[in-house]
């Protein structure tokens, strides 16, 4: 089978490794180099840097819809496409162009959150597992008929970045035992449109702290933007970046007449701030300009002290 593989960060490594393995990769297709760092030097995708080792031709369009990609997918003669994290919406004339089609694998359990961040979203709603779902594409966002979901735990403190890694390994176990079947004429399902929901891009109103919600929607709405962007409060004067949390809901015995955002316990490594239900337990974070620390050195660095507010001037 005659292959091109879609696809930018590193979350998609795994599943163009499985594709290679198990099909002719003809081509790569994936975002253009972008500045990066204080340099603004530019910096590869990840997929670009794997195609490349793999000795796979790359193609980087600047432009999806003007008919450039299409052109270079006739060109060819591709059976089929697989798309992962691509991070753009392929136009109906690029979907045609494979004889057997485009397929998608999303990064939920299909039609939960559809569209451009499924990982954070259902970490930062407390799901309690997710997977990947093996779609056939359309033009709208996540929207065509599923072949196969494979889905995958998501424990209680599982952040952002573990997550994508068991996706990324699930995707490629995809790649190699559904692929086939679905491209071999198994037929799709269509998703309920009613239970549909969605997954927008992470925007800084989604990052920062509001210590009136309770321990539990804190605790996963930071680990939802772990390791980046990271969740956002302020203490004091100084901006401060959440990367790690632990908590302690009212129903463990944990309710509290401290303020919200105040911090309660600030002993050894025992980091805990009063929420508007519960504590929450800062494992790591990090003051702005500096590096980050966990607890431990961020107390006695005397960064933290009882009886302080987070988020405040909020």
């Amino acid at each position: 089978m005659r292959s091109v593989f879609f696809g930018t960060p590193e979350i998609a490594l795994p599943a163009l490794r499985a594709l290679h393995a198990t099909s002719e990769v003809v081509g790569v297709v994936c975002q253009p180099d972008r500045p990066k760092g204080r340099g603004l030097s530019l910096s590869e995708p990840a997929v670009k840097t794997e195609a490349l080792r793999l000795g796979l031709e790359v193609h980087q369009p600047l432009k999806v819809k003007d008919g450039e990609l299409q052109r270079w997918l006739e060109s060819k003669q591709v059976e089929c496409a697989v798309v992962l994290a691509y991070g753009r919406i392929l136009p109906q004339a690029v979907l045609d162009t494979p004889t057997k089609g485009c397929l998608n694998l999303h990064a939920s359990l299909l039609p939960k959150y559809r569209g451009a961040a499924p990982i954070q979203w259902a970490l930062m709603k407390g799901e309690r597992e997710t997977g990947i779902s093996l779609m056939q594409m359309d033009v709208g966002l996540d929207t065509g008929p599923v072949y196969t979901r494979r889905t995958c735990p998501i424990s209680e403190t599982m952040d952002a970045g573990e997550l994508a890694s068991v996706l990324a390994e699930l995707a490629a176990t995809v790649v190699r035992e559904d692929l086939t079947n679905a491209l071999g004429g198994q037929k799709a399902e269509p998703q309920d449109e009613a239970l549909a929901s969605w997954a927008p891009p992470i925007g800084p109103e989604h990052t920062r702290l509001d210590w009136k919600r309770s321990s539990v929607e804190l605790h996963n709405q930071v680990r939802g933007l772990a390791p980046r962007p990271g969740t956002v409060t302020t203490l004091e004067t100084k901006r401060l970046r959440i990367l790690k949390t632990l908590q302690q809901p009212e129903a463990s015995g944990a309710r509290t007449a401290h303020e919200p955002g105040e911090v309660v316990v600030a002993n050894g490594d025992q980091l805990w701030v009063a929420t508007g239900s519960g504590l929450l337990r800062i494992l790591e974070a990090q003051v702005e300009g500096k590096r980050a620390l966990p607890a431990r050195d961020l107390i006695n660095g005397r960064v933290f002290s009882v009886g302080q507010r987070l988020g405040a001037e909020a």
